[in-house]
């Protein structure tokens, strides 16, 4: 006799037969509409583990033989070039885990370097071992206080007093440095975590529609799921509203869409659980916040259930294992346990089993298939951005910001105008037409490893990851402030339209900003906020993106960014070699870096406009920036070429320091503006700090803060120099807004150089200029064996298609651009032969 079906409010998972139903109908479905499907054992454990038993049998249908899904059950959706298959069902209210990947908390999330993962291991395993650290510290305490109020004064119960006291003492220094360790490591983490990288995953090779997140330590894996969740909780309190107690008084009235992920967790007996959960794409407050409702803790979710938060009735016994992997035990069991307490008379309005009633089940939309697995977690995370960005809840400025940048890209991308643009600004790259375009968005927007940008590194350059993060700067750049077509002599009496090029529209677009001709300082201001958090993405020390205002202007914004095309080896020997404009351009390319710095030497601006004496003087970035640029060619005090030159390649670098600096002779640094501090307050030396070079550019025992920059390049020297009228210009050409390029730069009466300060400054800087005249005849070279060999492949395919030869004008045109060319070389070669013999009398 059949058991009639409870009428219990929270349902019961179906079971394994009806699961292999669901995973053919599935397979079946997408085979028709020639989409992929996701793995057999995602549907199972993932997907079937979270219906109900009759929203399994109400999904299913046969036809001609054969299980599919009901044509009510799925819908078809155009992502792009992309087609997604979203089935819709009721899924169990608590068995959807929110997703790393939400743009609202992209700002909480570092790029995913691989030192920075092992940084969150050692932090992992400090707060391990500062959990055990406060336990032992607190019996150190009670053992103490018991000694201490015991009666009796006889030597031995004053010896174990003592040992006591010192055990306390001992218990709480190792508490501080444990404490001081963990504060190091977050520090070094700029107080974020690096974004979890998902991936299609594979089966027999081929990618499939579901996601698989690279293997975790358990504990790591816990603690990034917590990060996560507090920092969506945290996001989610800007509502005006609060989340979970609508979600408990009206259900969910809209539905969210979920994916399936799989995790892989090795546990401490080096067995690796991976278990397959939806996760929330969009819609992840929702889901956190019904999670909050049935009290139940995403990471349990995810990496195990303890059985004691799950309990099985009085007269069955739970298994030996202490966590419970398998969802469908989890949800079966936390709806047997809610039934029960709901059923109680006594059972409190405030109990799970009565408020989470109306989110028993809920309406949701899953990713069964699509036609470009590769490209999954990029259609998800552009849907999601989408759904934010025309929401109508609040936004942090900085994600909104990010989420506008993603959007730009993938609008370069729909229009096959990403590579186009790249190779444009990019002019000596070694492969732009072998760019990864889907690598390259993840790349920009720092969701993946700037590998993808190897194919722009200059051809002969050294690829390090300083190069690769300059590379994705100038590339955020180019596509953020795109060049147009120089403009055309007018005619006369004849209204011309400024042609903007290919993509400037792409921007103006996307932005929705007014016309070119109507840019002015607000939408300049704007795009430079844009600019300023897509850069900010790549560091890990993630300052204030107003610290770039001034960087950018009207004209860079309506003209394009006008970025020097040389490496950043080419500006570094430029700038040794006393090329003034090659150490301008290193100045701009070192600024974000001076922004995104443990000790941020460029901030907003900041002191008084009023009084120097109430908030300290007044500095912006525009004047931090116009100082360090001027430093080069006016001579400041404590200021060299070599001090300059080893503070650009130390900031440059400093992003991908693996451990703090260290002096050469051992010395424990200090930041130069806590030199007068008290030891016990002064800032931890972390990995990414720049140790603060002398005048002839070795190390010292400090590092290099805003004080340190302020002493050296202060306001003054940044400050235009006074015109006739007694009024100020803004900062000089090259630092900010490309309008004030006419503005006097700041000199002071400077008396004729000294024959022998001439003399050391050419040795100094010749080195560099024989090193630059060597890779510009290198180039040179390269480029005439490249012409030999195009000219031969030209020869021979003419000869076998038997094809007629050039008009004679243009072969004649041709060997006359060569000939001067050669007469050029020749010439130069008797001038380097004159240089060589010179090079013995210098």
């Amino acid at each position: 006799m059949a058991e009639k079906r409870s009428d219990d409010i929270y349902p019961q998972i179906g079971n394994a037969l009806w699961a292999g139903r669901l995973a053919d109908a599935i397979e079946n479905t997408c085979a028709d509409y020639e989409v992929v499907p996701p793995p057999r054992q995602a549907i199972l454990e993932g997907l079937a583990a979270a219906l109900p038993d009759t929203e399994i049998k109400a999904l299913i249908a046969t036809q001609r033989g054969r299980k599919v899904l009901k044509p009510n059950a799925y819908r078809i959706v155009q992502a792009g070039d992309e087609q997604v298959l979203l089935l819709t069902c009721d899924v169990h209210g608590a068995a959807v885990v929110p997703w790393d990947l939400n743009d609202r908390t992209a700002i909480c999330w570092s790029s995913p370097a691989p030192e920075a993962s092992q940084r969150v291991k050692d932090l992992v395993a400090t707060e391990m071992a500062l959990q055990d650290a406060t336990k032992s510290a607190k019996s150190a305490e009670k053992e103490r206080e018991a000694l201490r109020r015991a009666p009796g004064d006889d030597a031995y119960a004053s010896q174990a007093l003592a040992a006591a006291t010192q055990k306390h003492q001992d218990a709480i220094r190792h508490l501080h440095e444990l404490e001081a360790e963990k504060h190091a490591l977050l520090a070094a983490l700029g107080h974020r975590r690096p974004r979890p990288v998902v991936r299609a995953v594979q089966e027999d090779g081929q990618p499939k529609a579901a996601l698989t997140l690279a293997e975790q330590p358990y504990a790591v894996a816990v603690h990034m799921q917590r990060y996560a969740a507090d920092n969506l909780k945290r996001a989610g309190t800007k509502r005006g509203y609060d989340l979970a107690e609508s979600l408990a008084d009206a259900g969910q009235l809209s539905k969210g869409m979920n994916v399936l992920q799989q995790w892989q967790i090795a546990h401490a007996d080096g067995t690796v659980s991976k278990p397959w959960r939806l996760a929330a794409v969009t819609g992840n407050n929702r889901a956190l916040a019904r999670l909050e409702v049935f009290r139940v803790r995403p990471e349990h979710l995810v990496m195990g259930m303890p059985q004691s938060l799950v309990p099985l009735p009085k007269d069955k016994k739970d298994g030996p294992e202490p966590l419970l992997l398998s969802l469908r035990e989890i949800l079966n069991r936390l709806s047997a346990r809610l039934n029960r307490d709901g059923a109680k008379p006594e059972t409190e309005a405030t109990d799970p089993s009565l408020r989470a009633a109306k989110i028993a089940t809920v309406s949701a939309e899953i990713v069964i298939g699509c036609t470009k697995p590769e490209a999954l977690e990029h259609v998800l995370r552009a849907l999601n951005v989408n759904d934010h960005l025309r929401g109508i809840q609040p936004y942090d400025e900085d994600a909104r910001l990010i989420a506008l940048f993603a959007t730009l890209v993938d609008a370069y991308a729909r229009d096959s105008l990403l590579a186009d643009a790249l190779a444009e600004a990019f002019p000596d790259a070694r492969g732009a037409d072998l760019l990864d375009l889907t690598g390259v968005r993840d790349a920009l927007t720092v969701n993946g490893p700037l590998d993808p940008l190897e194919p722009l590194v200059p051809a002969g350059a050294d690829v390090s990851s300083v190069v690769l993060r300059d590379i994705a700067v100038r590339a955020i750049t180019a596509l953020v402030f795109p060049g147009i077509p120089s403009e055309e002599p007018q005619q006369a009496n004849g209204r011309t339209v400024r042609d903007t090029g290919r993509f400037w529209p792409v921007v103006r677009g996307t932005l929705q900003e007014p016309a070119w001709s109507q840019i002015r300082a607000k939408a300049a201001e704007g795009r430079m906020r844009l600019w300023s958090a897509a850069v900010a993405q790549l560091f890990v020390h993630r300052g204030n993106i107003l610290s770039a205002l001034g960087l950018f202007g009207t004209t860079e914004t309506r003209e394009g960014a006008g970025q020097d095309p040389r490496p950043l080896t080419e500006l570094l020997l430029g700038a040794e070699a006393g090329d003034a404009t090659a150490w301008t351009a290193l100045v701009r390319r070192m600024t974000p870096a001076l922004i995104h710095a443990p000790q941020p030497f460029i901030t907003p601006g900041q002191g008084s406009e009023a009084s120097d004496g109430r908030k300290g003087v007044r500095r912006t970035p525009k004047n931090a920036l116009a100082a360090l640029t001027l430093a080069y060619t006016v001579s400041a005090p404590g200021v060299s070429q070599a001090l300059l030159l080893a503070f650009a390649k130390a900031v440059l670098e400093h992003p991908d320091a693996p451990r703090p600096p260290e002096p050469d002779d051992g010395t424990p640094l200090i930041c130069y503006g806590e030199q007068h501090w008290a030891e016990a307050d002064r800032t931890a030396i972390t990995a990414g700090m720049v140790i603060a070079p002398d005048t002839e550019g070795r190390p010292t025992r400090y590092v290099a803060d805003k004080a340190w920059f302020d002493e050296l390049f202060p306001v003054s020297l940044g400050a235009p120099a006074p015109t006739a009228s007694g009024n100020s210009a803004d900062a000089p050409a090259g630092v900010g807004n490309t309008a004030d390029a006419d503005a006097p730069p700041t000199v002071h009466g400077e008396a004729a150089a000294d024959p022998r300060d001439q003399l050391v400054k050419l040795r100094r800087e010749l080195p560099a200029r024989v090193e630059l005249a060597e890779g510009n005849y290198q180039k040179a070279v390269d480029a005439a064996h490249a012409l030999m060999t195009d000219f031969e492949e030209a020869h021979r395919l003419r000869v076998q298609l038997e094809e007629e030869s050039l008009p004679a004008e243009r072969r004649i045109e041709w060997m006359e651009k060569l000939s001067k060319a050669r007469a050029a070389a020749q010439a130069s070669v008797t001038t380097l032969e004159q240089v060589e013999a010179l090079i013995l009398k210098v």
